[in-house]
């Protein structure tokens, strides 16, 4: 009893109780930091806001359904985010921090790195990699349950990535780190022309866009990201070991998909009954091929912008 009560004492009130309390976080299956994962609401957000992604609805809900029902995790979850702009990878990414940390982007658990900002120089893939891998170590000892997003894959220096190895595997021991409790997402627009090409053989051969499987992109999509030199990816052993949990595509977006984009964000400005606005914005975007002009090249990307016009 006595020395429960010492450890009680010595957690809240001792000087050095910072410093325990960050190992206890590190290492504890019942330290949340903050954590309040809501999967419902995760799921509702995802089939309400995001549009015409059914593989991407139901594989993010389901992979981090399944994480979280593990107290202790094998190895993390890791997810990697395809698809040409505008088709709602950063979106989803976003739904993911909010209804994992309700604070989202602004959690001190959630952390973006954007290449061009943070890794600019391929000159400097050895700092890149000491300065990442010691970031990653550090916010993992405060929090076990954080989430780490990587924007703009395309233009991450080959081999940076690589030093978060240990941080992804089942058999690595990273000192003072419970580190198979964390999340990574991954963003590209590698894979895009794989995932178009599937896209459009479906279209012309008139099937329902729902009949496009996570079978039929996967291994083009990890293929692309290994083998192509301008994947952050490119000869990584972390897809050579398969560390990525999965590889998510996000499929071309229709006129029908960017007017419903369109409806939602005129809905946020509490903006009613503007179908013209609605139709404008639809027309005005350029879809391709040439001879079909059956997908928006830039998806919803640059909706807000034409609503502004049209208003």
């Amino acid at each position: 009893m006595f020395d429960v009560l010492f450890l009680f004492y010595l957690f809240g009130y001792s000087p050095v109780c910072g410093v325990f309390q960050k190992l206890y976080c590190s290492i504890s299956d019942s330290c949340d930091c903050d954590f309040k994962p809501n999967i419902r609401d995760l799921e509702w957000d995802l089939y309400k806001n995001v549009f015409g992604q059914h593989l991407v609805q139901d594989i993010v809900s389901e992979e981090v359904a399944k994480f979280l029902e593990k107290k202790s995790p094998d190895q993390p979850l890791v997810l990697s985010f395809h698809g040409s702009m505008g088709t709602g990878k950063t979106l989803v990414s976003t739904i993911l921090g909010n209804h994992l940390y309700g604070s989202a982007m602004s959690s001190p658990f959630v952390h973006q790195f954007v290449p061009t900002l943070h890794f600019p120089s391929h000159k400097l893939v050895r700092q890149y990699r000491e300065e990442l891998k010691s970031w990653v170590q550090g916010n993992l000892t405060e929090c076990a349950r954080s989430v780490f997003i990587f924007d703009e894959m395309e233009n991450m220096p080959p081999g940076v990535i690589d030093v978060l190895e240990p941080f992804l595997g089942p058999s690595h021991v990273v000192f003072r780190t419970n580190y198979r409790k964390a999340i990574y997402v991954f963003i590209s627009t590698t894979g895009d022309d794989a995932i178009l090409k599937v896209a459009l053989e479906n279209r012309q051969a008139g099937r329902e866009r729902e009949e496009i499987k996570l079978r039929d992109l996967e291994e083009a999509v990890l293929q692309m990201s290994y083998n192509s030199n301008t994947s952050g990816f490119f000869q990584s052993n972390i897809v050579q070991q398969k560390l990525i949990t999965r590889f998510v595509p996000f499929l071309p977006l229709t006129r029908n998909h960017v007017e419903r984009c369109a409806q939602s964000q005129l809905h946020q400005r509490n903006i009613r009954s503007r179908s013209d606005v609605v139709e404008a914005v639809g027309r005005s975007m350029f879809y391709a091929p040439v001879h079909g002009q059956y997908f928006s090249t830039t998806g919803c990307k640059a909706v807000s912008a034409k609503i502004d016009f049209f208003l």
